[in-house]
């Protein structure tokens, strides 16, 4: 308490002190104290104001954001942040003015409960001794005086000043303590408010202000205006209740304080509004509209919440309760089955392994194809943060990466599972992951020459211990090739032109959509469009939009927009394939020998510092050994060079093919590097284990010998 006084209320007594000089009332002096603590923080309440107009313009963005990275909460995190830093936004901005209010308040009250120190500057050595005389008259320690201490000495001193004439020096200060009117409209400020006397009226005004400050702000604070309705009223409803309590057990003068405050906080935001005014900074008419659910559909979603919860409770249980687990996979959803999917096969006709295939998708399609020897459970993202600390293993196979940079950690119970990553994609590791993403992994599947040259470019520049890269090709090329050469051999009349992009930001469909098709229609092909199933899951606004700005072409048939993807066959009976920085092009190109087309849209760049590697990523090298990249500025073009793309295909398609020689790994055969490297490290696991328990048998024998 005493470091309390000294921080905060000697400083802010002494600004009480010169408001009561100034007006002579205790009353008047606490509501210029107000005055002047709202003018000093006026400055604080305009910085809050900008940053609440930055957060408002923001929303889009950030909507944008989440649906843009939705299911990856460290990349929605991450994006934000720069967000937040390209806007000039902070979090601590906009609380400012109420954490600065804290230790008003907190000093307010110190003042109150002190005024012989900080209204009278009674020297310390004479309030210690008017005070051990006020607990003598009461018949009490001094330390049982408490917080009241100072009021009490004022009290006895206004009814019985001669019980103090004994103190030395203390009749100038009786005097001035007499003079000293607490009282303010009839009211004493130094008291607590009585229920059945005048003074309850302050919890109930206090709880009044609240509420008329909280109205005001719905309806003018620029955060709060399109809030829900229990955005706004919730809030309300705790501040009129906390402001009641508030003033119902400090002195009066707190309570005054606190209705002077509410109120004026009114002018201050209308001046704030005055000063920054936020109908010229932001177009209400592009936020996004919260969907408002009817308590069914609440009802609904609280019930499902609680069934996936005790689903992953019991899935959990099974998994620690499974003995023996030697290989574990992860998926973090359904669409990521058919990466694992040639592997997962070639163990289970090859080797006598359980797999325990763990998912965070409830509905993940590898659940209807669960059996004896594929165990499958279902943890969600939040549980399977102390899910992966406990994992008990000797393989963790995964897709994922940024293993110990985020949430996602090595597991705490054993040190010496081997977690194994696998991509999900042809790109270049040093471009499409962050700087340090597989930092922590043991073992890397790598596909082509490409990553080696990556991976150990990584470990000599940021000193890191040396991986074992498996050479194994890519399992979903492979795939694709089988279903590709199944597939007759037919001539396309017209010629078919697919666009098919990504669905990052800045992405062809977004960028320039009707720069790329014109000149395709135009050249006489028939076009299919067919967005990333990203795109259209989060997008579907903008999807609706796409349809009908081209309802014409659609109508006519030489525009096909597909979002049907229960069959590729359009992919890949295609002449040509048109995208941005999407990995299809590569699939496309070596699955089917034919060229694609490549948009230089802004590239996609996950990690700022791929050129330290000073190695070209396969995504910019393959734009030009696979076919033709195209800037922006160039697409008045594209309709004749996707003509001769066409014209040339015998060409490309040898081109191609030795392109692929060069840059996959074990092409047809991926499952096999992979599973005969699972298979061997696996049984070396168990073989050790095997001659640690013979050991310790032994040794136990020998003991029981002794």
């Amino acid at each position: 308490m005493e470091v309390l006084n000294t921080i905060i209320g000697i400083p802010l007594g002494y600004i009480l002190y010169f408001c009561y000089q100034l007006s002579g009332s205790f009353g008047i002096a606490i509501l210029l104290f107000t005055l002047v603590t709202k003018v000093l923080l006026f400055p604080l309440s305009l910085i809050s104001q900008k940053n609440s107009i930055a957060m408002v313009r923001m929303q889009p963005a950030l909507e944008e954001i989440k649906q843009r990275f939705a299911g990856n909460s460290a990349l929605v995190l991450e994006e934000q942040s720069k967000l937040y830093k390209r806007e000039h936004y902070s979090m601590i901005k906009g609380m400012l003015p109420l954490l600065i209010q804290i230790p008003i308040i907190l000093g307010l009250i110190n003042v109150i409960y002190n005024p012989l120190q900080h209204l009278l500057h009674i020297s310390p050595q004479v309030i210690e001794a008017m005070v051990a005389q006020t607990a003598t008259f009461l018949e009490l320690p001094p330390a049982e005086l408490g917080f009241s201490a100072q009021l009490k000495v004022m009290e006895l001193v206004q009814s019985q000043p001669q019980l103090f004439s004994q103190i030395p020096n203390a009749s100038d200060v009786v005097v001035q303590i007499q003079a000293v009117d607490t009282q303010f409209l009839g009211i004493n400020m130094a008291l607590n408010p009585g229920l059945f006397e005048l003074s309850v009226i302050y919890p109930l005004l206090s709880a009044l202000s609240a509420l008329v400050l909280c109205l005001f702000q719905n309806r003018y604070n620029v955060l709060q205006v399109n809030q829900g309705f229990w955005g706004k009223w919730g809030m309300a409803i705790f501040l009129v209740a906390f402001s009641a309590y508030f003033a119902a057990v400090l002195p009066c003068g707190v309570g005054l304080y606190w209705i002077a405050g509410n109120l004026l906080s009114i002018v201050v935001l209308a001046l704030c509004n005055l000063v920054y005014d936020p109908r010229k900074y932001i177009d209400f008419s592009a936020l996004p509209v919260k969907p408002q659910l009817t308590r069914a559909e609440r009802a609904a979603q609280r019930a499902l919440k609680k069934r996936l919860h005790a689903r992953e409770k019991a899935d959990a249980r099974r998994f620690y309760q499974a003995a023996d687990k030697q290989l574990v996979f992860y998926s973090e959803a359904s669409g990521f089955y058919k990466y694992y999917q040639r592997l997962i096969d070639y163990l289970l006709a090859h080797s006598d392994l359980t797999i325990h295939y763990v998912t965070s998708d409830a509905n993940d399609q590898v659940f209807a194809l669960a059996t004896s020897r594929l165990q499958v459970y279902y943890i969600g993202p939040t549980a399977l943060i102390s899910f992966m600390m406990k994992l008990d293993a000797d393989m963790v196979i995964m897709t994922m990466p940024d293993l110990e940079t985020f949430h996602i950690k090595r597991s705490l119970v054993r040190k010496d599972i081997e977690y194994v990553y696998l991509d999900h994609g042809m790109g270049s590791f040093h471009l499409v992951l962050r700087e340090h993403a597989l930092d922590h992994f043991d073992t890397v599947f790598v596909y082509g020459p490409n990553h080696i040259a990556e991976l150990r470019r990584a470990e000599e520049l940021y000193d890191l211990p040396e991986k074992t890269l498996v050479p194994t090709g890519f399992g979903l090329l492979d795939y694709l090739l089988e279903k590709v050469a199944a597939l007759p051999q037919t001539v396309n009349q017209p010629p078919v032109a697919l666009v098919a992009p990504s669905w990052q930001k800045d992405n062809l469909l977004e960028l320039c959509l009707d720069d790329t098709l014109q000149p395709l229609l135009k050249a006489g092909f028939k076009v299919i469009v067919r967005p990333h199933p990203e795109f259209v899951k989060r997008f579907g606004e903008r999807l609706d939009a796409i349809r009908e700005n081209y309802a014409a072409q659609i109508e006519d048939g030489n525009l096909v927009l597909e979002t049907d993807f229960s069959s590729n066959l359009t992919v890949y009976t295609a002449d040509v394939v048109v995208t941005d920085w999407s990995t299809i092009a590569q699939e496309f190109s070596f699955s089917t020998r034919k060229p694609s087309i490549s948009v230089n849209t802004p590239m996609k760049v996950i990690n700022p510092n791929w050129e330290l590697l000073e190695l070209e990523p396969l995504e910019i090298s393959l734009r030009r050994r696979i076919g033709v990249a195209l800037d922006t500025d160039d697409l008045e073009k594209i309709g004749d060079v996707a003509r001769e793309l066409v014209a040339e295909r015998e060409q490309w398609r040898q081109r191609i093919g030795e392109v692929l020689e060069e840059t996959v790994f074990n092409i047809g055969h991926s499952e096999e590097a992979m599973g005969d490297y699972v298979i061997t490290v696996l049984a070396q696991a168990a073989q050790l284990r095997e001659r640690q328990q013979a050991a310790f048998e032994q040794k136990l024998a020998g003991l029981s010998d002794a």
